[in-house]
């Protein structure tokens, strides 16, 4: 194994406990149960194990029900909608090649959707959104449509709302605003900048940030950190993605929460401790855990 595949090093515990609001447990290396001891051991107590498809989903709610610490996030990601309704002949995803199913399709994988986030363990509706960074302009119709559908299961179930948004800040807010946002709404992997934190802030919708909080190119989610509510910030890993710096490019996993945590804190200018505290109620607070 190269040094570029290391796991990195265990960081410095955390001396309060926190939560890893979004990570992909089912994408890392490992068992879940190695993942959740070593996270454990720096004081990432808790996780929210998120779907991205159907299969994905119902991992997560297996997951879920099997681990006092795990919740499930269940959905289609917005990539995934446009791949069952238009087919996936790439194979991009992990199912592999696909023939599109168009509506009916999309109809069936959403009703599985609804099935899981009535589930008790199963505490979000999520990851969904809009992703025009991946998905071309023929896929948009399947991606708003399957977006909308989510927001609805979400309110519906009270079930928290998570929100992928890649390139496409404008639309997510106005899906949102057209819908009617979820009593308990969660910006993952937050993307926008300090303008776009204030109009989250003033509908209060959770911002969730992951390890490129810590890229030296990624100025304005710092500025954005800067101006949100502590009381909606979140912290997330999006493992195995978004590896914090110094270790970017490196496997991520819920153990180096700590590393992201200290920056924010930093970036904020309070304690390491404050920080988590504020971190973990607002989690329990947004996933109703």
């Amino acid at each position: 194994m190269s040094a570029k595949d290391a796991p990195p090093p265990l960081p410095e515990p955390l001396l309060v406990e926190v939560a890893d609001s979004h990570t992909h447990l089912d994408l890392q290396s490992g068992t879940v149960e190695e993942a959740l001891v070593k996270a454990a051991a720096v004081g990432v107590t808790t996780v929210v194990q998120v779907g991205c498809d159907v299969k994905g989903s119902q991992w997560a709610a297996e997951t879920a029900a099997a681990h006092e610490h795990v919740h499930a996030a269940v959905a289609l990601h917005p990539n995934e909608a446009p791949r069952i309704v238009l087919g996936d002949p790439d194979g991009w995803s992990r199912q592999g090649a696909r023939e599109g199913g168009g509506d009916s399709a999309l109809d069936d994988a959403l009703a599985e959707i609804d099935r899981l986030a009535a589930l008790p363990y199963v505490r979000g509706v999520g990851e969904t959104g809009l992703d025009f960074f991946r998905t071309g302009p023929e896929g948009i119709a399947a991606q708003e449509r399957s977006f909308r559908a989510h927001i609805e299961i979400a309110k519906r179930h009270g079930k928290a709302l998570v929100i992928h948004d890649r390139e496409a800040h404008a639309d997510v807010l106005r899906v949102l605003d057209e819908e009617g946002a979820p009593e308990r709404t969660v910006f993952h992997c937050y993307s926008g900048d300090a303008a776009m934190a204030e109009i989250c802030a003033a509908k209060g919708y959770y911002m969730s940030f992951a390890g490129n909080v810590t890229f030296k190119n990624a100025q304005h989610l710092r500025d954005a950190l800067a101006v949100a509510p502590l009381e909606l910030v979140l912290v997330e890993t999006d493992a195995p993605f978004l590896t914090p710096a110094p270790y970017r490019g490196r496997p991520n996993a819920p153990y180096l929460i700590p590393v992201t945590l200290r920056a924010m804190a930093e970036v904020r200018g309070v304690g390491e401790n404050e920080m988590a505290e504020a971190i973990a109620v607002n989690t329990a607070r947004a996933f109703d855990y």
